[in-house]
């Protein structure tokens, strides 16, 4: 009876939101959670798989109502019988044997050609009562369980598939992302059901950016689909008041508009769900709901977690992503405005243009306004409930760099605060602060540090690039002659590989591998 009861206020909570209800147009594809309900809820919260990612990525043997009859003619099910009955059922997803151990290296501008093959899946058709979401064209997958293509990830992945000369596969990835713009109005997390709710870091534009601008047409369609992503963002702009806000719009105090990460469903995360059940038992003065919207939001940031996102600094139950408009998020959005005003100006487009340079003008204003600390000399995230910059500096400073955002004067301040506060014998960290969360101290991403010295260069910070970058493939090729690895993130305090988060290290690791690839151009010496 618990569990029954549970399981309606689950679904209640994915209901009952006045300010999300309207708006989830995207979500009306069923997740796993809605396709098997009471099915879902057993098989996740009795952990019958130690990866809550395994069921949820299964495809069904036979049609969802007839699984559903078959489970419900059956009176109780013990953990054995039940998991029985999901392998009868379902195609269950087994995580591939790991190589051979071998003393043997390539150089690893070899070891990571030779991965993307490895790492390419074909076109996907959607199935019946299965999460994945249909893509017509060949893609690049992270790597480990990670089984599908995701948003911000592939970016970075794409750069160095276009370092490699792969530019096909650059051109295919960005089609593949334009045709989830088109049939869901944005681009998910990932291309799984359970994911479009919500999406990640907005990339596109920086995707469209590495791929080929000589055939007018598809380049104007690629534009109508930043217009459209951008659209998605922003949706809600024109009724948010003052101090309130609307999906993943935020109007501040003196009106102006900036953006936050916020997932549209209040419900565990289906790969998550029983991380996040528990989670949310700890929270005594919150609405279960609320905590799931913030964990949810807290994936759409791509950092999770990180005590940028806790209200307390240290603890993942004071959750509050959706109270914080975000460093990097509005930079990005930053860039894809100005993105779009240079794309129609190639296109001839005027009023386009001056939509979008004053769109990206006023939020230039609104960043150095309210993320701007002029006497740290550091961007900072900003509560706006509270209505306070958050002293939480993190690697996502670097980001009004990689997008244009900051003045010269403000980027030279903004390089001597990651000298001084990211800069780790291997690599940049991604916070000062070590929680246990993956996003903080002692880890290094590989997607953080190609913002960092992609900004750091666009500004002339070439010196503190370097080190960066250098000190990052050092770390890499240690842990790669050591493992004959390349993981999806580092401890960059000791040089070796990283810990903490939600599930074990991933191994693959296409964003690691884009990153490196790109490096070892710039700095060919430094992984020698």
């Amino acid at each position: 009876m618990k569990h029954r009861t549970l399981l309606a206020s689950i679904a209640w909570l994915a209901l009952a939101s006045p300010t999300f209800a309207q708006v989830q147009t995207a979500a009306q594809v069923p997740s796993p959670a809605d396709t098997y309900g009471e099915l879902f809820h057993q098989v996740q919260m009795r952990k019958l798989f130690p990866d809550g990612k395994t069921f949820v990525d299964a495809t069904p043997r036979r049609p969802p109502a007839q699984i559903l009859a078959a489970y419900r003619a059956h009176a109780t099910f013990t953990d054995a019988e039940l998991k029985r009955f999901v392998r009868a059922n379902f195609a269950v997803p087994e995580s591939a044997p790991p190589p051979p151990p071998t003393k043997n290296r390539t150089t690893l501008k070899a070891h990571i050609a030779a991965l993307w093959p490895v790492l390419t899946r074909p076109p996907v058709k959607a199935v019946d009562g299965g999460s994945a979401l249909p893509l017509d064209k060949p893609f690049v997958v992270p790597g480990g369980r990670f089984r599908e293509m995701y948003y911000w990830d592939s970016y970075f992945t794409m750069l160095g598939l276009a370092a490699d000369g792969r530019q096909d596969a650059v051109e295919n990835m960005v089609d593949d992302f334009g045709g989830l713009i088109d049939r869901y109005g944005h681009i998910p997390n990932g291309t799984r059901s359970y994911y479009l709710s919500r999406s990640q870091p907005p990339f596109y534009f920086a995707m469209v950016g590495l791929a080929d601008k000589t055939d007018k047409a598809r380049f104007k369609a690629r534009v109508d689909l930043m217009r459209r992503e951008h659209a998605f963002w922003m949706d809600g702009e024109k009724t948010v008041k003052p101090g309130q806000a609307w999906r993943r719009v935020v109007a501040l105090p003196d009106g102006a508009i900036l953006n936050r990460y916020a997932d549209d469903r209040s419900t565990p995360r289906d790969e998550s769900y029983r991380e996040d059940v528990l989670t949310a038992r700890e929270v005594a003065n919150r609405p279960a709901g609320d905590v799931f919207r913030d964990l949810r939001s807290g994936a759409e940031s791509g950092w999770d977690y990180s005590s940028r996102w806790l209200a307390d600094g240290k603890t993942l139950k004071t959750v509050q992503v959706t109270a914080i408009v975000p460093v990097d998020l509005n930079s990005l959005l930053y860039g894809l405005e100005t993105a779009i005003a240079a794309g129609c100006a190639d296109l001839a487009d005027q009023p386009c243009v001056d939509d979008f340079t004053g769109r990206a003008k006023a939020r230039r204003a609104a960043i150095d306004a309210y993320l701007w600390d002029a006497p740290r000399g550091l961007y900072l995230d900003y509560q706006w409930r509270d209505r306070t910059r958050l002293d939480h500096p993190s690697a996502a400073m670097l980001y009004p760099l990689f997008a244009g955002a900051a003045s010269p004067n403000q980027a030279k301040a903004v390089a001597a605060g990651a000298r001084a506060l990211l800069l780790a014998p291997g690599g940049l960290r991604t916070t000062t602060v070590s929680t246990g969360q993956q996003w903080d101290d002692p880890n290094g991403w590989a997607p953080l540090q190609w913002v960092a010295i992609s900004g750091l260069r666009r500004y002339g910070e070439d010196a503190l690039a370097r080190d960066i970058g250098e000190r990052w493939l050092k770390t890499v090729a240690r842990e790669y002659q050591a493992s004959g690895k390349m993981l999806e993130k580092y401890d960059v305090e000791e040089a070796k590989a990283g810990g903490g988060g939600e599930y074990p290290l991933q191994d693959g690791f296409g964003w690691t591998n884009g990153v490196t690839r790109v490096l070892l151009d710039l700095y060919p010496q430094a992984a020698q």
